[in-house]
């Protein structure tokens, strides 16, 4: 059994394999090099590496293998991210909340605390609350939380099974030559450069509607309906029609990535809208919307 939360954050686990090392903090150490070993003995002796038993693990324990540990990972300069979630929707079984944009979902890379997932569980305090599926640390708009793990498969289910409706707003050039709406379907493949998908030949595994709701002189705000769930799906596939979504640092142009000064004043506009499906436990439809509207750049 995994130990509890600590501050909304989940501790991770590690069987240590067979090896040379003397000491835990030596695997640790070179288990996990971009923390120093001085790091490391420090965390030990806060009590962040614990046991099956939750007794914390001394730097100088020594190596057995087989061993099962849990660590707390931590950053000790998370950049803070200044904008506020909010909660739509929430019952014995889900929780529906309104991502900002520049908010990750979950930890990963320079971001624990300043995640969706870590905010809500300190805010609500449900330590068992799992995502149902994931948006773009970029993206704004509605992401989906289960409860309960007995039925936590049943919710991510309907996402595998494409049971789920999605609607995007996008900001985005116009283009005259091209009749909307219209659906785009191509083969999505991971790209050599880091991040980037690109298109290939081959079967589509990629398809979305795409509809013009308003025109504001060269820019249009758009209806996009993925009916698939690719990776940047849809800011690949704007940007392969010529119409990069306004603010997209990925597509069609990988740039640099920012560093801990971010400029905040030119988010992505691509939001969550909505989304509609059968709840699998009561039966009922359930249709959220998010409350956040896409920017016209000035």
């Amino acid at each position: 059994m995994r130990p509890p939360d600590r501050d909304g954050v989940g501790a991770s686990r590690v069987v240590l394999p067979p090896g040379p090392w003397r000491c835990v903090v030596d695997f640790i150490s070179e288990r996990f090099p971009a923390v120093s070993a001085a790091d490391w003995r420090m965390r030990m002796q806060q009590g962040d590496i614990i046991d099956r038993d939750g007794q914390a693990v001394a730097p100088d324990a020594p190596y057995c293998a087989g061993t099962v540990l849990f660590y707390y990972r931590h950053l000790p300069a998370e950049p803070r991210i200044p904008f506020e979630e909010s909660v739509l929707y929430q019952d014995d079984y889900l929780v529906v909340a309104d991502k900002p944009h520049f908010l990750p979902v979950t930890p990963s890379g320079r971001y624990v605390q300043e995640t969706l997932l870590v905010r809500l569980k300190r805010r609500l305090g449900i330590p068992t609350l799992t995502p149902m599926h994931r948006i773009d640390r970029e993206t704004a708009g509605l992401v989906l939380f289960t409860i309960r793990p007995p039925t936590r498969n049943l919710y991510q289910g309907l996402f595998r099974d494409r049971s789920v409706e999605k609607i995007y707003e996008a900001i985005a050039p116009l283009r005259a030559d091209l009749a909307l709406p219209t659906v785009y379907r191509s083969r999505l493949i991971e790209s050599p450069a880091f991040m980037q998908m690109q298109e290939s030949e081959g079967a589509p595994n990629s398809e979305t509607m795409i509809e013009l709701l308003e025109a504001q002189d060269a820019l249009g705000r758009y209806r996009l309906s993925p009916v698939t769930g690719r990776k940047h799906q849809l800011r690949a596939h704007m940007a392969a029609l010529g119409m990069p979504i306004v603010g997209d640092r990925i597509y069609p142009r990988l740039l640099p990535e920012e560093g801990e000064q971010q400029d905040f004043r030119h988010p992505l506009q691509l939001l969550a809208k909505s989304i509609r499906f059968t709840d699998p436990i009561s039966g009922r439809v359930l249709e959220f919307e998010s409350r956040q509207r896409l920017s016209w750049p000035t």
